[in-house]
């Protein structure tokens, strides 16, 4: 009887071990890459993908450890024949499980915003907060506080709150639900930092001029250009000025300062007290004044060779600008534009 009874528990010891291994193998096949990394990769699920074809796409995104782990989870939990097209947010924090039910649910939990060329980070973290994405003020907090260090073309930034000014790279972004703000800007400086080549560093270093500096100047032919043909021109009074030492005496570097847009500037304006004021100061403004888009980028990369030293909106209001050597002629086209913005704002 005795030996009966120990050769029954022998028994329930051996499946309460295989129970205990089989939990704790299953664990280990379906634990995250990285428990502490929360940073989101927007992953492509196809039409008809199989399992084989999702766990080398979330493998090549880096956010599983292995394909064969993510495929034996997949056969356990069922879930294989039962994924959904669509484009996922993922992170190496998550569990294979937990991937596979984001997948299966169909539901892409993914924001999507458009950023223009040209936005500043007050305008970028207004649009996210009106989005339902993030709130304005812990966007605002999150750029002006974090110095995120990793991406160095940020080591020859401006100091002080605005040192991400002109970085955040003006695109369509599919951003997780629930991204921290810390999360979007990371991803915003990544898009940059893509954007933005060897072949373009080698060409700024070509120029003379820093990558900061293309920046700054690519964001004031960002903010002054309204027509793709003059912004290549606008990039070689910018250049002709500086080589001169002339003030550059751009309307937007002001606009910037006085946080608006004012199709005339009064001279009051043009004396407001700034490191970003090129009326009041030579050479180029303390920093960028919005995040440029790639063809400013590029315009101030390849500025046109001319002897233009000004320019002014064109009085057919159409988006183009006159350009001119001398201050004579700028003179009169100034005085054509103001006539002509008169005529249409009395006629509304």
């Amino acid at each position: 009887m005795k030996n009966a009874i120990k050769k029954a528990l022998l028994i329930l010891v051996i499946i309460f071990a295989v129970i205990i291994g089989s939990s704790a193998l299953l664990s280990a096949l379906n634990s995250p890459m990285d428990r502490t990394d929360h940073t989101y990769t927007n992953v492509t699920v196809k039409e008809g993908a199989t399992t084989d074809d999702i766990a080398e796409a979330l493998k090549d995104a880096g956010v599983i450890k292995s394909t064969t782990r993510y495929k034996i989870c997949s056969k356990i939990w069922r879930y294989d024949g039962n994924y959904k097209a669509g484009v996922y947010s993922v992170s190496p924090s998550m569990s294979c499980s937990d991937i596979a039910k984001i997948v299966v649910s169909g539901k892409a939990n993914v924001h999507t915003i458009t950023i223009p060329e040209g936005y500043t980070i007050k305008q970028t973290a207004e649009a996210l907060d009106k989005a339902g994405m993030c709130d304005k003020d812990a966007f605002l907090k999150a750029a002006r506080n974090n110095s995120f260090k990793e991406f160095d073309f940020l080591d020859d930034a401006q100091s002080g709150k605005n040192h991400l000014e002109g970085y955040l790279f003006p695109s369509t972004y599919q951003i997780a639900v629930g991204a921290s703000p810390e999360q979007i800007i990371t991803t915003m400086l990544d898009q940059f930092d893509q954007e933005f080549t060897a072949k373009d560093k080698a060409r700024a270093k070509k120029l003379g001029y820093s990558e900061n500096d293309i920046i700054i100047i690519a964001s004031i032919i960002e903010r002054e250009a309204q027509t793709d043909d003059d912004r290549a021109k606008i990039a070689s009074v910018i250049y002709n000025r500086l080589d001169k030492g002339m003030k550059l005496q751009m309307c937007s570097t002001v606009q910037y300062v006085l946080g608006k847009n004012k199709p005339i500037l009064s001279i009051a304006d043009t004396q407001k007290k700034s490191p970003y004021n090129t009326y009041l100061h030579k050479g180029l403004p303390k920093g960028p004044i919005c995040s440029p888009g790639k063809k400013s980028i590029q315009a101030a990369l390849y500025p046109d060779h001319t002897d233009y030293l000004y320019f002014v909106v064109s009085e057919k209001l159409d988006g183009s600008h006159n350009f001119s050597k001398t201050e004579a002629q700028f003179e009169k086209d100034s005085a054509a534009y103001a006539k002509a913005l008169e005529k249409k704002n009395s006629n509304k």
